[in-house]
C-alpha cells in the first residue's frame, strides 16, 4: 500500500496527535471547553425577527408642571366615525381600507346590489309524507304545505372614492341579508358627509 504523506500545509506536517489535517484534536478535560467538536467562544445572539440589535434609547419625555411627573401619552386622532368592516372593504378612522388601497371617507360613493335569489320548494320529504298517508287517510295533503326557502347568491357591494373604484361581493346566507348591508352602507353613507 501507499505511506501517508504529511500535510504540507500544516505548521507541524500532521504529525500524529498533532492539530493537522486528518488528525483530530484531543478531547477536553471538561464538557464545553474548546475543542474537537466545540467552538472557540459560544456565538453572540444574534438580533433576529422581534428583537432589537440594541434597547431603544429612552425618547423626550415630556413632564407636567416640570415636576417630573410623565405627560399622559394621548392616543393618536383620527377623524371620521368608529371602524367597522363590510366583506373586504373596511373603515378605520378617516379612511376606507381596501385591498386596491386606502381611499379618503369624505365623499365616498356606496352602492349595493342584490344579486341573490330565494326559491322556496315542497321538500322530498314532504312529498313521500302525503302519498304514505294520503293512502290512510286524506289529511296527508297536508305535508304539501311544508314549504322550505333557499337563499343562493350574492350581495355586490360598490365603493368609490378619490379616483379610486373597489366592488366586493357578500355571500347571502338568507333573504335578509340584503336588507343587514343595506343598514351598513346607510351607516358608512352617513359617515362619508
Amino acid at each position: 500500500m501507499s505511506e501517508q504523506q504529511p500535510n504540507p500545509y500544516s505548521g507541524d506536517n500532521g504529525a500524529p496527535g498533532g492539530p493537522g489535517y486528518g488528525y483530530p484534536q484531543g478531547y477536553p478535560a471538561t464538557p464545553g471547553t474548546p475543542g474537537y467538536g466545540y467552538p472557540a467562544t459560544p456565538p453572540a445572539p444574534a438580533p433576529g425577527y422581534g428583537y432589537p440589535a440594541t434597547p431603544p434609547a429612552p425618547g423626550y419625555q415630556p413632564t407636567v408642571g416640570g415636576a417630573g411627573i410623565p405627560a399622559p401619552v394621548q392616543p393618536p386622532a383620527y377623524g371620521g366615525g368608529s371602524g367597522f368592516a363590510l366583506g373586504d372593504i373596511t373603515i378605520v378612522g378617516d379612511q376606507i381600507m381596501t385591498p386596491s388601497g386606502p381611499m379618503p371617507l369624505k365623499g365616498a360613493m356606496w352602492n349595493a346590489t342584490d344579486l341573490s335569489r330565494t326559491e322556496t320548494k315542497i321538500p322530498t320529504h314532504a312529498v313521500v309524507l302525503a302519498i304514505i298517508f294520503f293512502l290512510f287517510c286524506l289529511l296527508g295533503l297536508l305535508f304539501l304545505l311544508m314549504k322550505e326557502k333557499t337563499t343562493t347568491g350574492y350581495v355586490q357591494v360598490t365603493v368609490t372614492s378619490g379616483g379610486r373604484h373597489h366592488s366586493t361581493m357578500i355571500p347571502a346566507a338568507d333573504a335578509s341579508t340584503y336588507p343587514w348591508v343595506m343598514n351598513q352602507i346607510n351607516y358608512a353613507r352617513s359617515l362619508s358627509i
